[in-house]
């Protein structure tokens, strides 16, 4: 059994052998790209480890009242510490709470778990307040903490935990997970597979928001559009979207991250899959067009100004640096 997930096998196997064998580490760090399966692999094992009646040893039957709570993230004995909003900051003072909460006894569960989210948002004296905990955990507490990367983070948080790295599953894989798991059909299924990435998490998220779906369409028109406008025209979209409050800036990067790193495929001749392959036919025409060391410096400059936002970068002029870069057709 792989716990109801989709993929990271390996994963599963090594925390079932943890528990079965009575080695459970004190605190598991789970790192990988947003939707890749972070948060569902750490409650699936708060599950394995709480679970009230499993159907065998270090399995979680999913059914019962402790794995029901802790699927909704509402067990007494679950403790959430995030950043207030994706791209927020996790303050000091939110560890320090966790730590007084963590300082008593489990309420009904055999062990206390204290799960924290998108820790690479962990204020630097956050981060600092927890390596207290870590080094000297308090009696029946597991923590376990996601991130995007073991870079993303201290290193002195990373050394104490035992650290699993979730990559994206094969398109196929994703599809196939799709098409069993959830029902959906075929044609929907092959899109999403491709469009996530290889992350089962976003997959799921896209196949229940249409308005996520819309989205994405929007912003990759935008693009087409940017390629053939001016600059004066470049700057007024970007003062558009640095002022709209409905859009996430950090969310249309990664979109258009995703469709050039398809043209800078198509352009180095890898035989690989397309993630747009709604865009299959604009892709590749754009890449009959454009060299390979071109879409190579458009990914850096997009790298580079999701990096910058990170750092607070004023967004309208990160992104007027961005469509600078961005070549005309």
């Amino acid at each position: 059994m792989n716990w109801g997930i989709l993929g990271h096998e390996w994963a599963v196997q090594l925390l079932r052998e943890h528990l079965a064998q009575g080695r459970l580490k004190h605190a598991y760090l789970f790192t990988g790209p947003p939707g890749v399966g972070r948060r569902t692999l750490a409650l699936r094992l708060a599950q394995a480890i709480n679970c009230l009646n499993p159907p065998e040893p270090a399995t979680p039957c999913l059914n019962c009242r402790a794995c029901q709570q802790l699927e909704a993230m509402k067990h007494p004995d679950l403790l959430i510490t995030q950043a207030e909003q994706p791209g927020g900051v996790l303050k000091v003072d939110q560890i320090r709470e966790l730590q007084h909460r963590l300082a008593l006894a489990p309420y009904e569960a055999r062990y206390k778990i204290a799960l924290l989210l998108r820790f690479e948002e962990a204020h630097h004296s956050a981060s600092n307040a927890l390596l207290k905990t870590l080094e000297e955990p308090p009696a029946r507490v597991i923590l376990l903490l996601t991130a995007q990367s073991t870079e993303s983070i201290l290193p002195t948080i990373a050394s104490r935990c035992e650290v699993l790295r979730l990559r994206p599953l094969p398109y196929a894989q994703v599809e196939a997970g799709l098409e069993a798991g959830w029902d959906i059909p075929a044609e929907q299924a092959h899109l999403l597979g491709h469009i996530s990435g290889g992350r089962p998490g976003f997959a799921l998220r896209l196949s229940r928001s249409d308005e996520l779906l819309e989205k994405r369409q929007a912003w990759l028109d935008d693009l087409k559009q940017l390629l053939s406008s001016n600059r004066v025209a470049r700057f007024a979209y970007a003062e558009a979207v640095s002022k709209d409050k409905t859009i996430s800036l950090p969310d249309v990067l990664q979109t258009w991250l995703s469709y050039w790193r398809d043209i800078l495929l198509l352009t180095s001749g890898a035989a690989v899959p397309l993630g747009n392959v709604d865009r299959q036919g604009e892709i590749e025409q754009l890449a009959d067009q454009l060299a390979l060391n071109t879409a190579r410096k458009v990914i850096q400059a997009v790298e580079r100004t999701l990096q910058l936002l990170d750092m607070n970068v004023n967004p309208r002029l990160a992104l007027e640096v961005f469509l600078l870069d961005l070549p005309y057709f």
